[in-house]
């Protein structure tokens, strides 16, 4: 079962890293404003995106399975389509806790792949509007 309590929630806000699948190079965009935002609350933030080559001034990963930092929380900015995908990638790592499927990406299937495998899955949420009732004090 996803992650629900703002206890859990805010235990995962806890973590350092995360790696934004979909991290998009264009301003406005929510995929760009919130890991932004998360950046600058001071999270190490990995953008992966396979058509740019720097988002956020850090270098872009064309994929989860490039990049070499270890990661706490993967950040699903992608059409629900592609979250099975984004499951099977996370799976082959070791070092991710948390897989956060942002606001109306679903796939139920690969939800619970993920939790079958231990991990912890958020989903229906979005990572900046949590933190800021949650865990931010300013």
């Amino acid at each position: 079962m996803p992650v629900e309590t703002d206890d859990e929630v805010r235990e995962i806000l806890g973590l350092n890293t995360v790696a934004v699948v979909g991290c998009s190079s264009t301003p406005g965009k929510d995929a760009h404003q919130i890991p932004k935002y998360l950046q600058e609350q001071g999270y190490e933030v990995i953008p992966v995106n396979p058509n740019a080559d720097k988002v956020l001034g850090r270098p872009a990963y064309d994929s989860l399975s490039e990049v070499e930092e270890e990661i706490d929380i993967v950040d699903v900015f992608r059409p629900s389509p592609e979250v099975s995908g984004i499951v099977d990638e996370v799976l082959t790592r070791d070092d991710v806790d948390v897989i956060w499927l942002q606001l109306g990406i679903h796939d139920d299937d690969a939800v619970s792949r993920a939790e079958d495998a231990g991990l912890r899955v958020v989903q229906e949420r979005c990572m900046k509007p949590d933190h800021q009732r949650l865990v931010a004090t300013t």
